[in-house]
């Protein structure tokens, strides 16, 4: 039996633990509101961002990104919600909320960095930019709605800023060019052409139309008359004219200014601008790039070797290299007469991992995926498939697009179809992208992807479990498989060369061929992709590497407990996040994991 002064030391307890308890559910709740206020504030500073995620109060607004109020505004907004979050004691916080916490410091901390670089005075590339999404956005089959009257006003008043955007894009290359801080002009040569094919003239190949061609069935007669006027004048006397004015800028005026050098080493403060995107997209900060440099020489000599035994099996006599270019050219790798066979080989693999998706995953996303031809305007620089989110609050399917400028050449080893349809469509970035978008246990700002080095390191690690999904049980496909991984590990190598000074252009096209199988064409592609958003090639294998890391870990530490489909589960189970939050996050994971 306790005495007087046990029963009130528990009872004090009780009451501190009860008054802890109601602290961390007040705090829960003030958190909330931050975090919900903190994007609702968010999507008014990057409406294209809000039309995306399926946010349509902002579609008839584009950001001025660059300009100098803008840059005001949104460094005001970090700095707002840093102090916010500095309130909160992390300790006091559930496993969600906490990785929310740690997310959104994480994100204002390199948003405010960005800032202080003057990224602002390289605005585009031939990958991204504001012209390329408001070129998907005016398709009539991306992110931007055209279901009501109002839809299609919106877009009109969209497209119409774009001739501020276009001003000030052009202002801000101007100060690149007096800074010393341009483009290569390999980019820029890439860059023209597609500013050129949006400002088409011909109604009937220009993308801003079509539109026009799918009114829903519920307008009158009246409404798609003055539309169809309104659409002529908007992209005839404004949008057209402005991507013709960034076409004959960038042809005359930026084209010549442009630097010959392929990396950001040879900028004016290039090696601080390439340090912030090593750090933004490997979300590692123990990793220097030189690190990774050679972490990626080691990457490719063992993966070498594992094509050594590729080549054996296949009972082919000569060297490795001789293999590469057997591959590259061997009729019976290259099957496809159409464009739709290519597009059908896809669906088939969709079919093949089907039946073993459950034995991996206790749970699936809900949206659907299409594959689908990437459209014409940039399918020649697309490079190889990628992934485009859905979002099934609209009904609106994940697609993956594939690329075919010329079927007959779409190789099925060095485009490894079954590698590149796990990486970007099943159970890759689909799996984990709609899930996050699913999540209803996550803050909203939290549902879209943002971090590389996890998305795009989760859609190269599931590649190593083509086996599980019943794939490359050919040899030529698991060489493409290898030819995959290999790429990836030759990033590393070669986007750091690059922005360092250690190889030119030339070099580096070279090294990716003399080490996988790869026409000059993709290699120089894939070469400028680099050149053109530093960093972000890194992603992949830094976040392969991570995740394979720690699964081996938790597995060695669980032991006969480890279930990879319940690992695969609980990565997934908040969305994506920086691989430092993330490696804090699985270890309390399986420190519950192992409690009885």
């Amino acid at each position: 039996m306790m005495n007087t002064n046990q029963i009130r030391s528990l009872l004090i307890l009780i009451t501190i633990l009860y008054t802890t308890t109601i602290q961390a559910q007040q705090n829960n709740k003030q958190l909330h509101k931050l975090f919900d206020d903190y994007y609702a504030e968010r999507m008014q500073l990057f409406p294209s961002e809000a039309t995306t995620a399926g946010f349509h109060q902002y579609d008839d607004r584009l950001a001025i990104e660059g300009s100098t109020p803008y840059l005001a505004a949104t460094g005001t907004f970090y700095k707002k919600y840093l102090r916010k979050l500095k309130k909160f004691d992390n300790t006091t916080l559930n496993t969600g909320d906490r990785i929310s916490c740690d997310i959104l410091t994480y994100t204002l901390q390199s948003a405010l960095e960005a800032i202080s670089l003057h990224l602002e005075y390289m605005p585009m590339n031939q990958f991204i930019s504001t012209p390329l999404e408001l070129a998907s956005f005016g398709s009539g089959d991306g992110d931007q709605p055209f279901n009501t009257v109002k839809d299609y006003e919106n877009w009109a008043k969209r497209m119409t800023a774009f001739m501020e955007w276009t001003d000030t894009c052009i202002a801000n290359f101007n100060k690149g060019i007096q800074a010393g801080v341009v483009l290569p002009k390999a980019l820029v040569q890439l860059m023209i052409p597609q500013m050129a094919s949006l400002a088409e003239i011909d109604t009937t190949k220009n993308i801003f139309y079509k539109p026009l061609l799918k009114f829903p069935a519920s307008f009158t007669a009246a409404d798609k008359q003055r539309i169809t006027k309104l659409y002529h004048v908007v992209i005839a006397g404004k949008l057209r004219p402005a991507y013709a004015k960034l076409a004959t800028y960038l042809k005359e005026q930026y084209l010549p200014a442009a630097q010959d050098k392929a990396g950001l080493f040879a900028l004016p403060g290039g090696d601080r601008i390439y340090s912030y995107y090593v750090r933004s997209f490997t979300t590692t900060p123990d990793l220097t790039p030189e690190k990774i440099y050679l972490t990626g020489l080691s990457e490719v000599t063992r993966i070498r070797m594992e094509m050594e035994k590729i080549k054996t099996e296949t009972g082919f006599a000569g060297s490795l290299q001789e293999f590469f270019t057997y591959l590259k050219t061997s009729p019976h790798l290259m099957p496809f007469k159409s464009p739709e066979e290519v597009l059908d080989a896809y669906r088939a693999i969709y079919r093949k991992v089907q039946p073993h998706i459950s034995q991996l995953f206790g749970h699936q996303p809900q949206t659907p995926m299409e594959v689908r031809r990437v459209e014409a305007y940039r399918e020649a620089a697309s490079g190889g498939p990628f992934y485009i989110k859905g979002n099934i609050s609209e009904k609106r399917a994940a697609i993956l697009y594939v690329p075919v400028p010329d079927a007959r050449k779409v190789n099925v080893t060095f485009y490894g179809t079954e590698a590149t349809f796990i990486h970007e469509g099943i159970p890759g970035h689909h799996f984990q992208i709609a899930l996050q978008q699913e999540n209803k246990e996550i803050p909203t700002f939290r549902r879209q992807p943002s971090f590389s080095a996890y998305f795009e390191g989760w859609a190269l690690y599931v590649e190593s479990l083509g086996e599980k999904l019943g794939c490359y049980t050919d040899p030529y496909q698991k060489m493409g498989a290898l030819n995959n991984e290999i790429h990836r590990a030759i990033r590393l190598v070669l986007d750091v060369a690059i922005h360092t000074g250690k190889m030119t252009r030339e070099e580096a096209i070279a090294y990716m061929m003399d080490n996988e199988s790869v026409s000059k064409a993709i290699a120089t592609a894939e070469v400028e992709r680099y050149m053109a958003m530093p960093g972000q090639a890194l992603s992949y294998k830094t976040g392969e590497i991570r995740i394979k890391a720690l699964r081996d870990k938790l597995a060695a530490q669980l032991g006969t407990r480890f279930n990879l489909r319940d690992f695969h589960d609980a990565l997934l189970a908040y969305g994506d996040m920086p691989l430092q939050v993330l490696e804090k996050y699985m270890d309390s994971w399986a420190a519950h994991y192992l409690q009885p």
